[in-house]
């Protein structure tokens, strides 16, 4: 069942296209990621959803409640929806209790569900800090819990912690995303980072120029991308020329089988993920030849000659120019147009 329906948004800023009419469904219960550069449209569509700004043209929808079309505009506070910004923008002179509360009645301030933000998101004990007593994950787990304290239908995190090391980060958002989960809140979050958008969402929604070029669920994004342009947004790409047969791609690495519904005739390209290039025994493969090598800590990201067609793969060992490796592909490779 669909919580969230965005139907054909279109949206210009001083005359300037932003939105070129973006359809999106957000089952509930589930985190949904927007990845994309900057000036994709991601954040304009996200304050589009939470009714900070008006919509030029379609509908924003949820459950049955139209919330957002041409003439229809249903205010920020009656939308029943939470909005985590960049760095959670709490209020300096107000405690962690006096922040979570901030956006409910008086008398619901009084009752438990301040108390039960609190808890569900590890800030029990916090009540009478202020924000500038808090670390980074903690602030942000408040701006979460000031989100979450009114019981909305729908979360909306816009890049919310771009402002943490990349090690905290990580540990905050893995942790606000189980906090979500735990609370069987629908939310859709802002990022523009791939690992972040893969290890948070059951569906990831690229968007470019203003548009949905793909919406799918992670596996699948990263193994089946609709173009180039969304498989280099989802990852680290190598893409080789090939020329296509029946049974396969001949390729600089070798006849490589491809997805069941690639094009079987003519020229395209193939992309493969670094991680599919693997090493392997002597007569199995292709023999390449070693040009350079630049150790990266988890590998070694190596530039290697085959046939006349240079190629960086990642590799674990310490590999010197020169040397004559065997390497085969693991999996299948995915085949687009060429050109």
């Amino acid at each position: 069942m669909s919580l969230l329906r965005v139907e054909g948004i279109r949206k210009s800023h001083a005359g300037q296209a932003v939105l070129h009419g973006v359809d999106l469904i957000v089952p509930a219960g589930m985190v949904m990621a927007l990845l994309g550069t900057s000036g994709c449209g991601k954040t304009t569509l996200l304050r589009l959803i939470a009714g900070f700004e008006a919509v030029d043209a379609g509908r924003v929808v949820m459950g049955d409640r139209v919330l957002a079309a041409p003439g229809i505009h249903v205010p920020v506070e009656r939308r029943h929806i939470g909005y985590v910004p960049q760095e959670g923008t709490l209020f300096p002179h107000l405690t962690v209790e006096g922040n979570v509360g901030f956006g409910l009645r008086r008398a619901e301030r009084r009752g438990d569900r301040v108390t039960e933000a609190l808890q569900l998101t590890g800030l029990s004990g916090l009540e009478r800090r202020y924000p500038h007593q808090l670390s980074g994950g903690q602030q942000q787990r408040t701006a979460l819990a000031r989100a979450l304290a009114p019981g909305p239908g729908l979360i909306l995190l816009d890049e919310p912690f771009n402002a943490l090391d990349m090690t905290l980060r990580q540990s905050v958002c893995a942790d606000v995303v189980a906090l979500l989960r735990a609370s069987g809140s629908t939310a859709i979050l802002v990022t523009h980072d791939p690992q972040e958008a893969f290890t948070s969402a059951d569906l990831i929604a690229v968007m470019r120029q203003g548009m949905v070029a793909q919406c799918a669920d992670p596996a699948t994004l990263y193994r089946q991308p609709i173009d180039a342009e969304v498989a280099q947004l989802t990852g680290a790409t190598i893409f080789l020329d090939a020329t296509m047969h029946p049974d396969g791609a001949e390729t600089a690495l070798g006849r490589l089988p491809v997805q069941p519904d690639a094009a079987r005739s003519g020229a395209a390209r193939i992309l493969l993920r670094p991680e599919q290039i693997r090493l392997s025994a002597a007569g199995e493969g292709v023999v390449v030849r070693v040009l350079s090598s630049a150790f990266r800590g988890d590998h070694t990201l190596v530039t290697v000659l085959a046939g006349d067609v240079q190629l960086p793969v990642r590799l674990p060992g310490l590999e010197e120019p020169g040397q004559r490796l065997h390497l085969r592909v693991h999996g299948s490779g995915v085949a687009f147009p060429n050109g």
